[in-house]
C-alpha cells in the first residue's frame, strides 16, 4: 500500500538533525508495523500538491504550527483536496492541524481556544460507540498533545469517538473513509520534550510548561494507536478496491 503524506508543517530547524520531519515520524511508526508500506510526501505548505486523489492508496495529513483560520492559499487548496479525497472514498487520516483542517474543510469550525495550551501527555476517553477499526478498544488512551487550536463546531454527520474535558472533539470520523485525531500519536517523548524546551518561558508560560513536562513521565498508547491508524487505512483501502 502506498501512503501519501500531506506535509503541513516543518519540525523546527534546530531540531531537524535529531528529529527529522513529521512525515518521517509517521513513517517510522507505521513501518515498524508493516515494512512493506510505501510512502510519498507532498509538502503542501510549499504548494507542492498531488496531481490526483488516486496518487496514493491512502492519505495522512500532518500537524503544523499554523492555524486553519489563517486561510493561507495553500490551506484553501488543501481543503478542496480533502473534500475531493473524501468524496472519492479514498482513506484519509488527519492529525492535530490535519484533524482541524479536515473539520474545517467538511463544514466545521476551528478557533484558537480560550482554554489555552494543551501540552504533555493527555488522557482521552473512548466513546462507547467506537468505530469498528478500533477493535476491542480500552475505555481511554494516553497520547502526546501540543496545541492551542480546537474544533468547536462539528461538520454535519461527524462522529466523535474520543474526547477529554480539555478537548471535547478530540477524535472524529466522517463516514467510513475519513478520520482524525487532535493529539500526536507520532510524537516521541524526546521530541515533545525538545519542542517544549524551545518554547518554555517565551511562547509557553512556565506555569504551563512545568506540569506538562512532568506529565511526559506517563506511558502513552502510541503503539496501539499506530496499529489502529494502519488498520483504518488498510481496511478502508481494501474495501474500496474490492
Amino acid at each position: 500500500m502506498k501512503i501519501g503524506i500531506l506535509e503541513t508543517g516543518f519540525v523546527p530547524e534546530d531540531l531537524q538533525d535529531t528529529h527529522k520531519s513529521y512525515p518521517a515520524m509517521f513513517q517510522n511508526m507505521l513501518l515498524a508495523l508493516d515494512p512493506s508500506l510505501q510512502f510519498h510526501v507532498w509538502p503542501v505548505l510549499e504548494n507542492d500538491f498531488p496531481g490526483a486523489v488516486t496518487d496514493a492508496d491512502a492519505w495522512i495529513v500532518t500537524g503544523s504550527k499554523h492555524g486553519v483560520y489563517e486561510s493561507l492559499p495553500w490551506m484553501i487548496r488543501l481543503q478542496a483536496l480533502l473534500r475531493d479525497i473524501v468524496s472519492n472514498g479514498v482513506p484519509v487520516f488527519g492529525v492535530c492541524f490535519g484533524h482541524q483542517i479536515m473539520a474545517e474543510a467538511l463544514g466545521g469550525k476551528v478557533i484558537k481556544s480560550d482554554k489555552g495550551w494543551g501540552i504533555g501527555v493527555h488522557q482521552y476517553d473512548i466513546t462507547p460507540q467506537t468505530p469498528a477499526w478500533l477493535g476491542a478498544a480500552p475505555s481511554s488512551i494516553r497520547l502526546h498533545a501540543f496545541h492551542q487550536d480546537q474544533v468547536i463546531i462539528l461538520p454535519e454527520g461527524a462522529q466523535v469517538w474520543a474526547s477529554s474535558e480539555f478537548c471535547p472533539y478530540a477524535a472524529l470520523q466522517y463516514g467510513d473513509t475519513a478520520a482524525s485525531i487532535q493529539p500526536h500519536p507520532e510524537f516521541s517523548r524526546s521530541y515533545e520534550t525538545a519542542l517544549l524546551d524551545t518554547r518554555r518561558g517565551t511562547v509557553i508560560p512556565e506555569e504551563i510548561a512545568t506540569p506538562a513536562e512532568k506529565s511526559l513521565e506517563l506511558p502513552v498508547d502510541s503503539g496501539l494507536f499506530g496499529q489502529w491508524m494502519l488498520d483504518f487505512l488498510r481496511q478502508t483501502h481494501k474495501r474500496k478496491v474490492a
